[in-house]
């Protein structure tokens, strides 16, 4: 039994409707989820936007009525995928484009498994469905079992699957660091791995082409750079031709065709054919379409370098800076090569690299996957050469297995390797030591007059459990009351209390979940406690938002009353709602039997009274979060807060009472000349009024109902003149830090945007984790005269610019090491915060 390929296959063309690419202008803007609007400057998140126009448009050419269906759950890197997609314009009305957030991430593939599904024969209303599932290392382990069945059976042949899978390899905004290729590759999944938001455009139109004729669903891993960077999407798409490779299997031309039901037999021939022809049009697929390149190809090489994704941009900066660019390397034999599919590798590619070759080095992030495959690919050829790659041939650690691989890590492995042929000197910032400046750091913390000020305090002497969401931040924060032990998946919150229970002497515990979590998952584990017989208090903290990741709305969520009934039907034994505002609730709102509605000042009294309980009880913290209550404010869809706080300094003894009663950063110390007192920021307070709790005196309330806010004359803008250009060089590296949610991202986009219309080549990247609340967040901003493959990172005393908005980071340790005394400009604000 075997496979080979006819001469002619298939070429899908994007064909034209008369548009051309159109110069960088001022519209750069509005062009960017427009078909042939390029170049546009797009981050990978908006790529996604921008790929479903352009698949939905070649599908229109061909004639196809082509429908598209995503859904999944959102989570950092793709945290604002869902939310950037409902914002484009026309994306349903004219694309066809069905977006529907998912509860979790595996009821999501099962919803996308069921788009490539006719209900009966015919009656589908368009000619076929596009599915497009989304969600982050995490999800995808959550999801596994619907995905392996939805690629087992197949996708329609008309239709096709791409699974986007956010990798957060930094564990910036994750509780453990993330690669799946592994993962998905187990699935027997395709994973192409884009550089940037071009390629993400790109290869999700040549993964749909893979996925109609495999059947397979196609991975596109979304690394954090990729996803939060920014890049030029400069390809005509309409030029784009895929070749889709004619196959016989067994003497006989083969296509693909769909099963319809995972029991056996139909399984067996599933298995069948996913192994077979199924896997030979992917690797055949592969090999006949350009996602991977030998870049630098010198004839008489005696290395070749392989390396793929952002790893390898990463690859080519770190030669960059060992002096080794495209014609050195072309003098000095060393091959690269760039691979966009990293399951399977393309094992022709690679042995056509290792001609006349006597070692290749794999560099890759995490563990050895691409360097099991290449040497898979070389096994067994005469004068193979030897491979390294997570460790040399003595077996010592060579490219580093943990953490993020950027640039600065590669030169030392690099140097060893080439140092063996190739006479070349360390960077000189590899030994510049830094100093520390200041031992204070910014660290992310609860938004002023954010619910879990109060919501996560237990009281005095009890054990509380974390949970997935913005309630974990208590982690970092020096509170003294409460025993904060362990953290469990996301939806496990207080099933690891089911193992510790028989064996600890601790009666009871409480544990904190969102109601984002519990409406994904938390639910099961509620549910579990209780068949369980444990004693434990769920503090559900119901804040009306999924927070930590762009504000959305908990999917399949219940209103409180509901969800109090739900509770008390599966077996709690005692319910308590504390409320910011119990008068919201009227007396004909239908409560279970024996559930008491307080005001949140009796939030610690509730949990006193719930730990006493026997077996499972719950405590609903009802208070909208903070940060959207802001937002709907300032949209006009919630009222204004009817009340403002102002300290008179003059009474204020500044002991700080105010700032423990509401551990809220809006509090301020400000030196007087009668010393050290406290000030409200009103341009963060979020009026929550938890710094009344104090009862002092030099408190003033505002009723802002009574009170004219004025009407006065906007200032007239200064006059700016126009800035000294300087073309003296063809290279602009601007580094920009910051507090999370001062505008550091816009700042960058603005910049990006401004360098974009003036012709330079833009790679940007916004690092942010959990600074939206608070903490460091820094930009980095790359700008290039002509194009060329570069990391979007600036690496060590890189950066030409330093704009430092705020002190504390822009002197952190890493920052510094950023910039060098010899060519760095520091624009420094003072202003203290």
């Amino acid at each position: 039994m075997g496979a080979r390929t006819g001469s002619q296959g298939a070429v899908i063309s994007g064909g034209s409707l008369g548009q051309k690419p159109i110069r960088p202008s001022d519209d750069i803007l509005e062009r960017r989820y427009q078909h042939g609007g390029t170049p546009a400057l797009l981050t990978g998140v908006q790529a996604v936007g921008r790929l479903l126009v352009e698949q939905h448009h070649r599908d229109r050419l061909m004639g196809s009525n082509t429908g598209i269906f995503v859904s999944g759950y959102q989570g950092s890197p793709l945290g604002g995928l869902d939310r950037t997609l409902a914002s484009i314009p026309g994306l349903r009305t004219e694309h066809d484009v069905t977006l529907v957030p998912a509860v979790n991430e595996e009821l999501a593939a099962t919803s996308v498994w069921g788009s490539q599904l006719e209900v009966t024969e015919g009656s589908l209303t368009r000619d076929a469905v596009i599915g497009v599932w989304y969600g982050k290392g995490p999800g995808l382990d959550r999801a596994s079992d619907a995905i392996r069945h939805g690629n087992f059976l197949g996708v329609h042949p008309r239709g096709g699957v791409l699974a986007l899978v956010g990798d957060d390899p930094a564990c910036k905004s994750s509780t453990l660091p993330s690669a799946t290729e592994q993962t998905l590759a187990a699935l027997n999944m395709p994973v192409l791995y884009p550089r940037n938001s071009d390629e993400a455009v790109r290869f999700g139109l040549m993964g749909v082409a893979l996925s109609r004729a495999s059947g397979c669903w196609v991975a596109m891993k979304m690394v954090t750079d990729v996803a939060d960077g920014t890049t030029a999407v400069t390809s005509d798409f309409d030029k784009l031709e895929i070749q889709v490779p004619a196959l016989e299997w067994e003497g006989a031309p083969w296509s693909y065709r769909q099963h319809r039901f995972a029991i056996n037999p139909h399984s067996l021939r599933a298995e069948e054919d996913l192994f077979g022809p199924r896997a030979a049009m992917v690797r055949e697929f592969v090999a006949a379409n350009e996602f991977s390149e030998i870049e630098v190809n010198p004839q008489d090489a005696w290395l070749a370098i392989v390396a793929a994704g952002t790893a390898y941009d990463r690859t080519r900066e770190a030669l960059a800076q060992l002096g080794l660019e495209d014609d050195t390397l072309e003098k000095v034999g060393i091959r690269l090569v760039r691979l966009g599919c990293v399951s399977p590798v393309d094992a022709a590619l690679v042995r056509r690299a290792a001609v006349g070759t006597t070692q290749v080095v794999v560099i890759e992030e995490k563990q050895g996957f691409l360097e099991g495959q290449v040497q898979a690919a070389l096994y067994g050829a005469s004068n193979a050469p030897t491979i390294v790659g997570k460790h040399d041939q003595q077996g010592r650690l060579l490219i580093p297995v943990a953490g993020e691989l950027t640039a600065h890590r590669l030169i030392e492995p690099l140097r060893r390797v080439i140092g063996t042929r190739v006479d070349v000197e360390a960077p000189a910032h590899a030994s510049r030591e830094i100093l520390t400046l200041s031992p204070l750091h910014r660290t992310a913390y609860f938004c002023s007059g954010c619910p879990h000020n109060r919501s996560t305090v237990v009281p005095e002497g009890s054990v509380v459990g974390a949970g997935i969401g913005c309630s974990s931040m208590v982690l970092q924060m020096a509170r003294t009351a409460e025993d904060v032990v362990g953290l469990t998946q996301m939806g496990g919150e207080g099933a690891q209390w089911i193992g510790q229970a028989p064996f600890s002497d601790l009666p009871h515990i409480f544990q904190n979940m969102g109601d984002g979590t519990y409406f994904h998952s938390g639910q099961l584990a509620v549910q579990a406690a209780i068949a369980a017989g444990v004693s434990i208090t769920y503090k559900i903290l119901y804040n009306s938002a999924v927070a930590m990741t762009g504000g959305q709305d908990a999917q399949g969520s219940l209103s409180v009353p509901s969800l109090a009934r739900k509770l008390d039907a599966e077996g709690v034994r005692n319910i308590i709602i504390c409320t910011d505002d119990p008068r919201k609730y009227g007396r004909r709102t239908r409560w279970p039997s024996g559930t008491q509605v307080w005001h949140r000042d009796r939030v610690e009294e509730a949990q006193v009274v719930l730990r006493g309980v026997s077996g499972v009880t719950v405590l609903i913290f009802d208070q909208r979060c903070a940060a959207e209550s802001r937002r709907l404010r300032k949209r006009g869809k919630l009222p204004k807060a009817p009340t403002r706080l102002v300290i008179n300094e003059r009474v204020c003894e500044g002991c700080g009472d105010c700032g423990r009663q509401s551990n809220c950063l809006s509090l301020e110390p400000v030196d007087t000349e009668f010393g050290r007192k406290t000030r409200i920021n009103q341009t963060s307070c979020n009026t929550d009024l938890s710094c009344l709790l104090g009862d002092c005196p030099a408190f003033v309330s505002i009723d802002t109902r009574r009170t004219s806010t004025g009407g006065g004359k906007v200032p007239d803008a200064p006059d700016v003149p126009e800035p000294t250009r300087s073309h003296s060089s063809d290279t602009q590296d601007i580094l920009i830090t910051g507090i999370g949610g001062t505008g550091v991202v816009t700042v960058n986009q603005v910049l990006a945007t401004a360098a974009a219309i003036d012709g330079w080549d833009v790679h940007a990247l916004d690092q942010t984790g959990l600074s939206q609340k608070a903490g460091p967040v820094s930009s980095h901003l790359r700008l290039l005269r002509q194009t060329g493959a570069t990391s979007n990172r600036i690496g060590p005393q890189q950066a030409d610019v330093h704009l430092a908005c705020d002190i504390l980071v822009g002197s952190e340790d890493y920052t510094l090491t950023l910039t060098t005394p010899a060519s760095t400009l520091a624009v420094i604000s003072t202003s203290r915060t």
